[in-house]
This record gives structure tokens, sequence and C-alpha cells, in this order.
């Protein structure tokens, strides 16, 4: 019998971030996201659901109630479900810096504001009855370092903020630990920041399997490094013990989880900074045993899972868009995903 959680998703986000319009690489809309997720099929299972972007060309964050409702209405038809949804706080988009001035953190919590309504509203059509929203702090590691002391603190004061949003949505915030995000930018910053917001119930960590393989390296962070400068990826026993130290930080943060690959390089695309490369679940390059490695978030130091969360997502960005209109592309990374639910899942 298969394992019934954690459900798994696919992620939307990829048809846009990174993409630009008149490029050879435009955004791909959210119908043929749809179109391709809940296409995928792998050994007679398929994607339990899809998380979301909250911002153009996918979804508008100025949406309509009656909008969102229709929203709902196709992700329902293709047989999916909604989880987690991504708030668009950074200011391409409208958002604001974390540790700006007023006027950047007020239009970081106005949109941390209405994706909890968003988020709400599809409650509310019953195509979404578990996932957090997800965040960061909509700032470079370069401007955080020109005053880390101050810029942690208002970065920690700017989610407290909006947790008092959250909290009175019936939502939860996930902020990303990527190594492109200030403040954010090391576990050892990752942690500091949870620790400074203290909002354990209501604001977590996201971990992204590719994003947090570069927290081992130090790339932004050299002093937080955990493995050496020229590490032997052959070295699967020293590769582990990097990933229990790791873990052990942040797991107890974790509320959110996002599978996938990495081949410990850095990648850039559009106006998005560099961070953790995403690779397919088959890259040669790839330097995790992905459902090996997944068990290091899903499970505690003593083996037992956590059940921290109810759903699980594929996140690879910034792939060329020749990859992602084949559907085999997202029947092998269904599989990926199916490998960690069989490792690591239960029956509720």
């Amino acid at each position: 019998m298969s394992n019934k959680y954690p459900k798994l998703h696919n992620a939307a986000w990829p048809g846009v971030v990174g993409k630009e319009p008149g490029t050879d690489h435009p955004p791909i809309d959210l119908d043929t996201m749809l179109k391709l997720t809940a296409g995928a099929e792998a050994n007679g299972r398929k994607f339990d659901g899809i998380d979301l972007f909250i911002a153009d060309p996918h979804i508008s964050i100025d949406s309509t109630k009656d909008q969102i409702k229709k929203v709902a209405e196709k992700v329902a038809n293709a047989g999916l479900a909604v989880g987690t949804l991504i708030a668009p706080v950074w200011p391409p988009v409208g958002g604001g810096s974390a540790m700006g001035d007023p006027s950047e953190q007020k239009k970081f919590l106005e949109a941390v504001r209405k994706t909890c309504t968003i988020g709400g509203w599809l409650r509310e059509t019953g195509v979404r009855t578990y996932g957090v929203v997800r965040i960061d702090s909509a700032a470079s590691p370069s401007e955080w370092a020109k005053d880390p002391d101050a810029n942690q603190k208002r970065i920690a004061e700017t989610f407290s903020l909006a947790a008092d949003i959250a909290e009175a949505a019936g939502e939860q915030l996930a902020a990303e630990g990527e190594i492109c995000w200030g403040g954010m930018h090391s576990w050892r910053r990752m942690v500091e920041l949870m620790e400074l917001v203290n909002r354990p119930k209501t604001v977590g960590f996201q971990a992204d399997m590719a994003h947090t393989l570069l927290y081992l390296l130090g790339y932004n962070a050299p002093e937080d490094a955990i493995l050496p400068q020229g590490f032997d990826w052959s070295d699967r026993g020293k590769l582990d013990d990097a990933l229990k130290q790791l873990t052990a930080k942040l797991r107890p943060w974790t509320m959110d989880f996002h599978v996938a690959q990495n081949d410990a390089s850095v990648f850039g695309s559009g106006s998005h900074d560099k961070t953790g490369r995403h690779c397919l679940p088959t890259d040669p390059n790839g330097k995790l045993d992905v459902p090996h490695h997944a068990g290091f978030w899903l499970r505690d130091e003593s083996g037992a899972l956590t059940k921290r969360f109810k759903h699980i997502c594929w996140d690879g960005c910034m792939f060329p868009n020749e990859v992602m209109m084949k559907q085999e592309t997202w029947n092998s990374i269904l599989s990926t995903l199916v490998a960690v639910q069989d490792a690591h899942g239960w029956e509720e």
C-alpha cells in the first residue's frame, strides 16, 4: 500500500522565476504548469497538488475573491490541491526589503497580508487544507553586510509584524534559506533570525535541498562553512555527517520542505540573483542521494518521522523552457518524490 503522507506537490513558480518576456525563456503560464503537473505519472502514481506563486503572470496579488475562486476551480479540475503560497515580497513586484525603511517594510507586510487573504479564500473553496506562506528577507547579502546587527534586528522586527498578520489570518510563514537572501544566507544566520523572531508556531524555516546544500559550503558566509573548500564529493560519509550537523540546527524550525537536487554550483537567470542551482533528479552531476538525504529533514536524530508538514514539493527553478515543456521531465521528478514518500511517508 502506498503512503498517504506527505502529499506530493509540484511547484508552479519554475514557470515564472528567472523567466523574462521577449527572450528565449519567456514565462510559462499557469494553465500549462497545471497541465504538465496533472499529466505526470510514475508507476501509476500522480501528483497530489501544486504550490503557487502569488504574482503575475500566474496569479495577481491584487486578485479578487471571485478570481481566486476561478483559480481554485482550475486546480480542482486538474485533480490537484493547493499547498504553500509564495508571497511576492520583493521590490521588483511591489514588495519591499524586510530590512528597509518604513515604506519598504510597509510594502513587505502588505504583500504578506494580501497573500494570507488569498490563502484564506483558497481554504474556503476546499482546495487548500494545508501549506504555509513562503517569505524571505527581500534583501541581498551585500546590503545586509553593511550593518549586520542592525539589519538582522530589522528583518526580525518585520518578520514579527508579519507573524501578527499571519496569525490573524490562520496562516504560518516559512522563511526559505537561500544564500541570495541577506540575513538568511547561512545556516547560522538563519537560526539566529528564527531565534530573534521567536514565534516558532507561526514563523519557521522552509528547507530546500538544493539551497541548503550550499549552506554546507559557506558560499556567502565562509565563516559558517561545515565542509572544507575543495571537498571530495565522493566522500559520502563526510557529506552525511555535515548534513546531520546542518539539519540538527534547522530541523526544529522547519515547517515546509522542498525536494530538489544540486550540483554544488550557483546559477542566476533574469533578475534572480545567483543561488543554488537546481538540477534534474537524474543529473549525473547532482551531489545528493535525494531519497536518502531527504530523510535528514523528514526524520529526527533518532530516525523517527517528524510529520511536521503534510506535503512536500519539488522545486526546480531556472530550467530551460524546452526541458520544462517535456512531459518526461515531470514524470522523472514525480518518480523522485514517490521515492521520498516511500522511504519517509506515513498513513493517517
